[in-house]
């Protein structure tokens, strides 16, 4: 059974920093796409950031040169280093995990899913 499990959400100031960890287990398939998404309040699902079993990276436009995903030795950890962060960044954030042919900021086309953790940031 595969288990993606998020941490290291919080509170924050605008302009800190966040280290989000996404733990997954039971996932075995050789090519795969971790995905990062967020969730605010009366906003639909978006995507963040994603990494390919090859290492490839993708961004969303509002993160970029702020936000880096990367992945632990073993890749059963991902992490999203989250750096000046911003008041329209809070929201709940949640790990996915689907095959390397998926589109990466497409919510619908992941298998799995974390169960989320809160960010908030203000001003």
């Amino acid at each position: 059974q595969v288990q993606l499990v998020e941490s290291g959400g919080g509170s924050v100031q605008a302009g800190g920093s966040l280290r989000l960890s996404c733990v997954a287990s039971g996932y075995t398939y050789r090519s795969y796409c971790m995905g990062w998404f967020r969730q605010a309040p009366g906003k639909e699902r978006e995507g963040v950031a994603s990494i390919d079993s090859d290492g490839s990276t993708s961004y969303a436009d509002s993160v970029k040169g702020r936000f880096t995903i990367s992945q632990g030795n073993a890749k059963k950890t991902v992490y999203l280093q989250m750096n000046s962060l911003k008041p329209e960044d809070t929201a709940m954030y949640y790990c996915a995990a689907g095959g390397s042919w998926v589109r990466w900021s497409a919510p619908g086309q992941y298998t799995y899913w974390g169960q989320g953790t809160q960010v908030t940031v203000s001003s």
